[in-house]
Formats: structure tokens, sequence, C-alpha cells
């Protein structure tokens, strides 16, 4: 019996105890998923509320699950280091982890891939860094094609985390 191995892509973001909150929810993910490979850290206004700068950075990393599982484990993650899901939309987060890509499966339930790739710069960016000639399941061009039409954010190298 051959095990089916799925591709992910999560994007985390933090904008209160950023170093902190982003480096425990790698370590969850690395407890929970294979192959993990983080993105370098980029810096991003807050967007749809007054707060402070989010970091945000993507990961990649490989797993057995389904998408349920993995959604189930990701928001086992944020619960575990306090997100509060009462709080509106757009609002100020101790971690938020989204899942990205599950291969290049399109599921309109679960929002994959999810849109905000083709909203916001600080989901696509990290992840055309990591997978710069993978192609969008939908709109069939590369993610570095994809992000050329962006505007750059400031990056740090993921070692600030330390």
């Amino acid at each position: 019996m051959s095990v089916i191995v799925a591709e992910l892509h999560i994007n985390i973001g933090s904008n209160q105890n950023r170093r902190q909150n982003i480096a425990q929810s790698i370590d969850a993910l690395k407890m929970n998923f294979f192959d993990v490979i983080c993105s370098d850290i980029f810096e991003s206004p807050a967007v749809g509320f007054e707060g402070a700068d989010f970091y945000n950075m993507g990961v990649n990393a490989t797993t057995n699950l389904s998408i349920a599982e993995v959604l189930s484990i990701l928001y086992t993650i944020e619960d575990k280091q306090g997100r509060d899901r009462s709080k509106p939309k757009f609002s100020s987060r101790q971690i938020d982890l989204d899942l990205v890509l599950y291969d290049q499966v399109i599921d309109v339930e679960n929002n994959l891939p999810r849109d905000d790739i083709l909203k916001y710069n600080f989901v696509l960016l990290p992840l055309a860094q990591l997978n710069p000639q993978s192609i969008h399941p939908l709109e069939n061009k590369t993610y570095a094609q994809l992000s050329a039409t962006v505007n750059e954010l400031k990056s740090y190298n993921i070692k600030i985390l330390n």
C-alpha cells in the first residue's frame, strides 16, 4: 500500500509578539508535518484596520493527511497560541496560519488555492520565493510571473527569530 504525500504551502502572520509567535508556530509545524522549509520574513502594514505591522512568511511542507486534517492541525496550533476567533477578520493577531496550497487541488469550499495569493503581496511573495517555477492552478502562470507584478516588501532572513 502506498502513502499519498501532499505538498503544502502555509502562510504564517503575526503582529503581536511577532518573533516569538512565528518561531513557536514553526516549531509546531515541524512537529506535525514533514520537510518544513521556510521563506524569509516579509513585513507589511496591517490591512483593513489600524494596527502594528505584520510579519508574514511562507512555509512549504509535506504531509500524508487530508485537507480537513491539515486545517484542524492549523486551527489547533492557532488556538494553543491564543488566537481569539471572536475578533473581526481584519484585526491584530497573535498568530494566523492559512493553508494556501494543498498540491494543485482546487477546492472552493476550503478556498484552495487560497484567493489571498492574488490579493496580497505578503502571501504571494513568500510563496514565490519558495516556489518560483510552480504554476498557480487557476491562473496558469508561475508564482515568479505573478510576483513580478506586485510591490516588494521589506524582508528579513529567518535568523532574526533567534
